[in-house]
């Protein structure tokens, strides 16, 4: 139980490392997209910005984790593990969405602050809640031995 519990420290404390360089080029990158210049390239695309900025910032997770976080768990096949990462993403990503579409388009708040807020903070920690445990349920398995 001790050693369950260790490993599992370990698994988030690794991920949290991997997700905070991930949530920097995400980050950045959204705002370099959306508010750089003025008005800033994708201004009015903000959610496009976002797909960008996270397919980005996905691409840096997948083998991060892949290769550091859980690179002590079973492989499964590139193209199948990839494909379950890239899926479950997909999902993270809409959760994502789903504050700065609201901030955006409901509530009509357009300033860095509001944007940053609905999607750096409030969308991406409820994405990456449901990315943890996805990851550690269908792609990076405890072996079955």
């Amino acid at each position: 139980m001790r050693a369950r519990l260790r490993r599992g420290t370990g698994e988030l404390a690794r991920f949290g490392t991997v997700g905070a360089f991930a949530y920097v080029l995400d980050v950045g990158l959204f705002n370099l997209l959306v508010h750089a210049g003025d008005p800033g390239l994708l201004y009015n695309q903000p959610l496009r910005a976002k797909v960008i900025a996270t397919i980005c910032a996905t691409l840096f997770a997948y083998f991060a984790n892949r290769q550091w976080t859980w690179r002590d768990r079973e492989r499964r096949g590139f193209v199948r593990e990839y494909g379950l990462f890239f899926g479950l993403n997909l999902v993270g990503l809409a959760i994502t969405l789903v504050p700065l579409a609201i901030s955006r388009y409901v509530l009509d708040l357009s300033s860095a602050l509001a944007d940053n807020i609905s999607a750096n903070i409030i969308g991406v920690a409820f994405g990456t809640a449901f990315r943890f445990w996805a990851y550690r349920r269908w792609v990076f398995t405890t072996s079955k031995d």
